[in-house]
């Protein structure tokens, strides 16, 4: 399907924050290589003895030195970028991830702009997965797994795609001492067991290309025997690189391509070849035989740098499934490689096909898009908007968003020239792991497009040729118009060139201008007969000399357009200053579009009293005590108030001698209001609240002591009433102590007379 190719006009948005300061330059193209500069072309723009170089300046300050704005030259505020630009499609016939797909677009030196780049992972994207097995004689047990795992693996991605290839290759290491043992009988079986059966060892070979056959997948694998070497680490990234370069052999279509690489030990690095005598480093080339092996003797082991670019540069996201106890290693160098993950295989690779999933998983849920091809004087920088449209806060040299699905992410995306380009350069932004990019082609506004030059132009006395306002002079011919005739004569000569300074001691023009004429033409920001003046020693107002309102010349501002002050920064607009209320509310004066207030007012347009009621204390004291009816009586103070008497009595927000209450309100125009009425009576409030409360302690004191004394003689009566009902109940009887006896002897006392009587 042809892609359409439209042609858009994209705004770009220069940084905000503060317009970089201009530096003038002597011509039109070098001024716009200059930041925030603009040419002016009108002929009648300087003023005589004003260099060249006064036509650079900020847009805003030729505006007010009356440069037209059809004079002037100021280009990059906006782009005409051509772009292929086709929708996010799901497609699976036609398939787009990445938006816009090509821009052209011209840029301005020191300028920033920012566009837009949108992703979203396609549902049901093809996926190539590449099996690269170790098959040192550790992984013996490992292979027995691997013979059944095509329809383990399709079964297990089916929810991330229907079309899945699949493929399979294998390493052990180089064919050569110190890594393989050169004796015949252990070179044709390298088994540890001499009773068991291996095959020879070899760097690396393409068992299987990619296909959607499992069955072939399942049948392939199944011939595969375990291999041997002598030391532990393997020929890994020998057999990565040529997975990754050999395109054809392998078969890799233009889709999500996934390597698994499953070992048990480490690998051997650049430089470890050395050991076996090879110091050729690696081409990056593909160098399969027609057998689909790769012996590896005239190359070294490449670079873990190499390595990582080559599978970035075809776009292969790699996945190390590795044993528990070499895990740290290769996490390291998992590091250094884009779009990979590690995961740990038990030691029979039971657990790969889940492995691979989850793997996959992670790596798909990670977005990093970054440029490739940049020209050096670019700078590009990237903010991402994740999850829950989150913008990053910050410019970043990568756009990077994790936990991703299938939902739309944008990317802001800044491009920032630092010097021209002699030619348009072409660059990539991509994305990681993701064969789609945006093809950018960037060029620079570095000259000036002023027309044909006006050769023999009356501007220039037709003596020179007019382009960009500025007038080339014929040889023999000098000045802002061509108006000097250069004598030949040597006399004349110094005569001209002492007419441009103040003495003989001083330089030329003071060091800052070149003689014309007899007259200087300064450069840079210098100013003044013999350029003596920095037209920086001026006060300055936000950042600029003068505001950039005005001409600094011998450090005093000459403002324009009726701007006063020392720095020009009083403006002549009372636009600030007026509101509903007029000017300053009637309050104040309008002072470099400021409002000065009157004493008493305040806020930006003098609308708000600081204290209403003690303002206008003395003006109801005026009217109320000296009975004065007259309003001219007190209107000195009242402020020349529109006052008013209230009947009844009201309560207002303020209060005079607790008699009067009274209100102060701006009326239209300015106008201010004030109400005052008699204040309600009302009792004294402390002597109510005073007796209120002795009373209500008194009153609640006696009615504790009267329940006291109630509950006192309650109980009292009580326990008489249980004392009578007691002795009541009460019965006394005679009874016989039952252990007393009675006396046995009697004995009559002889004196004791008895009275018989």
């Amino acid at each position: 399907m042809k892609a359409v190719v439209i042609a858009v006009t994209v705004l770009f948005h220069c940084i905000q924050g503060q317009e970089p300061l201009c530096q003038s330059r002597a011509s039109c193209s070098e001024c716009i290589r200059s930041p925030g500069c603009a040419w002016c072309t009108q002929t009648n723009f300087l003023k005589s003895g004003e260099s060249n170089e006064r036509r650079c300046d900020s847009p805003e300050s030729l505006k007010a030195r009356s440069c037209k704005m059809g004079h002037v030259i100021n280009p990059g505020k906006h782009a005409l970028i051509h772009v292929k630009n086709s929708d996010l499609s799901n497609d699976a016939e036609y398939v787009v991830q990445l938006k816009p797909q090509n821009i052209n677009i011209t840029l301005r030196v020191g300028v920033p702009y920012e566009f837009t780049i949108e992703f979203k992972r396609a549902k049901g994207y093809p996926i190539d997965l590449y099996y690269l097995m170790d098959l040192s004689f550790s992984m013996k047990d490992d292979l027995e797994q691997i013979k059944t795992l095509g329809q383990k693996i399709l079964k297990k991605l089916e929810d991330n795609t229907e079309t899945i290839r699949i493929g399979f290759g294998s390493f052990v290491d180089k064919e050569m001492l110190p890594y393989v043992s050169q004796v015949k009988k252990r070179r044709n079986n390298p088994c540890p067991n001499p009773m068991e059966t291996c095959q020879p060892a070899f760097s690396f070979r393409n068992v299987l290309p990619l296909t959607n056959d499992v069955k072939e997948f399942e049948r392939e694998v199944s011939k595969q025997k375990i291999s041997g070497n002598l030391d532990a680490p393997e020929a890994g990234l020998d057999a990565i690189m040529q997975a990754a370069v050999c395109k054809e052999k392998i078969k890799w279509h233009d889709v999500t391509r996934i390597l698994v690489y499953t070992s048990d030990d480490t690998f051997h690095m650049a430089g470890d070849g050395r050991l076996g005598g090879v110091f050729q480093p690696h081409n990056g080339q593909c160098h399969l035989n027609n057998t689909g092996s790769y012996n590896g003797k005239a190359y070294d082991y490449p670079s873990v740098g190499h390595v990582s670019r080559v599978l970035q540069d075809n776009n292969i996201q790699l996945i190390f499934a590795v044993t528990e106890d070499i895990y740290p290693a290769y996490k390291a160098l998992s590091a250094l490689i884009p779009q990979s993950v590690v995961g740990v295989l038990k030691k029979d690779s039971s657990n790969v096909v889940d492995l691979i999933s989850e793997a996959y998983g992670n790596l798909s849920s990670t977005l990093v898009l970054e440029q490739e091809g940049a020209p050096k004087e670019l700078d590009v920088s990237y903010r991402s908007t994740c999850n829950g449209n989150q913008a990053d806060t910050e410019w970043k040299e990568k756009g990077e968003c994790q936990g991703i699905k299938h939902e739309k992410i944008k990317f802001q995306v800044r491009l920032n020239m630092s010097a021209c380009l002699k030619e348009p350069q072409t660059f990539r932004i991509k994305m990681q792991g993701i064969s789609e990019e945006v093809k950018i082609t960037v060029d620079t506004e570095c000259h000036c497009d002023c027309g044909v030059p006006e050769k023999a132009s009356k501007h220039c006395n037709g003596k020179g040729a007019l382009s960009c306002g500025v007038c080339s002079c014929d040889e023999g011919h000098l000045g802002q118009n061509c108006e000097c005739v250069q004598q030949s004569d040597a006399d004349s000569t110094v005569n001209m060139l002492a007419s441009c300074r103040p003495d003989n001691n001083s330089l030329v023009c003071s060091g800052h201008g070149i003689c014309e004429c007899g007259k200087c033409m300064c450069q840079h920001l210098y100013r003044g007969k013999y350029c003596e003046c920095d037209a920086n020693s001026c006060e300055h107002e936000n950042g600029k000399p003068c505001n950039d309102k005005g001409d600094c010349i011998c450090g005093q501002c000459f403002c324009w357009e009726n701007y006063t002050g020392p720095a020009c920064a009083c403006s002549p607009s009372q636009d600030k200053c007026i509101n509903d209320k007029g000017l300053c509310s009637g309050q104040g004066k309008c002072t470099c579009n400021q409002c000065q207030c009157n004493p008493g007012f305040r806020g930006n347009d003098c609308s708000i009293f600081i204290n209403a009621c003690m303002m206008f204390k003395d003006c109801v004291a005026c009217h109320v005590e000296a009975g004065k009816t007259d309003p001219s009586d007190c209107a000195v103070n009242c402020f020349h108030a529109e006052i008013s008497r209230l009947d009844g009595t009201h309560e207002l927000p303020c209060t005079y001698q607790d008699a009067i209450s009274y209100e102060v309100e701006f009326g239209a125009k300015g106008k201010i209001i004030l109400r005052y009425a008699d204040l309600p009576r009302s009792i004294d409030k402390t002597a109510v609240i005073i007796g209120s409360s002795v009373s209500g302690i008194i009153f609640i004191g006696l009615i504790i002591i009267i329940i006291y004394r109630a509950l006192l003689e309650l109980y009292d009566y009580r326990e008489y009433q249980n004392f009578v009902k007691a002795q009541n109940l009460t019965k006394w009887n005679e009874v016989q102590n039952p252990l007393f006896k009675g006396a046995t002897t009697t004995v009559l006392n002889p004196l004791h007379l008895q009275n018989d009587a």
